[in-house]
């Protein structure tokens, strides 16, 4: 019904009906209190007109039951769309467990990814239907804005920091890819696609576009490059803390704090060490900063979750 709406674009994800159900059900309840409170003026505005012999209003005696009805009936409202409003904000936010997870860097003016198989692709995406994908992003330069309007998916593009978003195609299909921050003179251009595959033809797309060097095998190589495996080994008396099943678990820090293992503690942890020493280590790693790219540090944390993998698939 609403795909034939001018410039209103179809629904091809799990959460594109949720979304739109709410975004109709607001724009519905906008008109009827408009149109009510609009006909209400113009009705008492005739009715309660100055007219000879009525120069003097008469006072009305309050209604303790109409305020408590013209108080709970908007509360209730409100209260309905904030509790609909944070599920799908929650859901939003949240990735299933399973989802294909893809490194997003984006720069002016285009979209870098990378599979977990080691693929990349340069502004388009290649997805299956029917799985959830779970994208992991930053920036090189300035924000951007990954914006996919017919998976109703939107999420900002942070340099110096990471953020996530999700989704889940439910058509086969080629869906644009847009900027939705302005970014600089060729923001227009700024342009991509996601193309939505069969689980059949995905597989057969990336065993043709196979490198054999997944993203974390590209990481254990720029560890051992970088000679990060010098200092943090997985046997202890090492000078830096093990690594294996470290994504996601809760770091003791030097000063009595803690910090969760994740993404941004990793990124943080590689181009400002010095930042959250770790409880019984010394402050001696030295930064990588301007030696390993954006891609590079998202390939390392690929290689440091794999080792969390093989630590769990180690202990069943």
């Amino acid at each position: 019904m609403w795909q034939n709406l001018p410039l209103f674009p179809q629904q091809a994800s799990t959460m594109a009906p949720r979304v739109d159900a709410l975004f109709f059900f607001l724009i519905a309840l906008s008109l009827f209190f408009g149109l009510l409170i609009a006909f209400l003026i113009v009705y008492f505005a005739v009715k309660y007109r100055r007219r000879p012999g009525y120069e003097r209003g008469v006072s009305i005696d309050a209604s303790i039951a109409l305020e408590i009805f013209w108080t709970a009936v908007p509360f209730g409202i409100t209260m309905v769309l904030f509790f609909w409003g944070a599920s799908i904000f929650l859901d939003q936010t949240q990735p299933p467990v399973g989802a294909i997870d893809i490194a997003v860097v984006g720069r002016q003016w285009m979209w870098k990814l990378q599979h977990p198989e080691g693929q990349r692709e340069i502004d388009e995406l290649h997805v299956p239907v029917g799985r959830p994908v779970k994208l992991t992003m930053t920036s090189e330069d300035v924000i951007h804005s990954f914006f996919v309007p017919e998976f109703r998916m939107k999420m900002d593009v942070v340099p110096g920091r990471y953020t996530t978003a999700w989704f889940e195609a439910t058509k086969e299909g080629e869906y644009p890819i847009r900027c939705s921050q302005y970014c600089g003179a060729q923001h227009s251009g700024m342009l991509g696609r996601v193309i939505a595959m069969t689980p059949a033809d995905y597989q057969q797309w990336l065993g043709g576009g196979a490198t054999g060097v997944s993203a974390a095998q590209a990481g254990q190589n720029l560890f051992q490059r970088l000679g990060c495996a010098t200092c943090h080994k997985s046997e202890g008396g090492s000078q830096g803390p093990s690594l294996a099943g470290l994504f996601g678990k809760t770091v003791k820090l030097q000063d009595g704090k803690s910090a969760v293992a994740d993404e941004g503690y990793i990124r943080e942890s590689i181009l400002d060490p010095q930042a959250k020493i770790v409880a019984g280590f010394q402050p001696v790693m030295p930064t990588f900063k301007g030696l390993v790219s954006e891609e590079g540090i998202l390939q390392l944390i690929a290689y440091i979750k794999s080792l969390s993998q093989q630590e769990r698939t180690a202990a069943k």
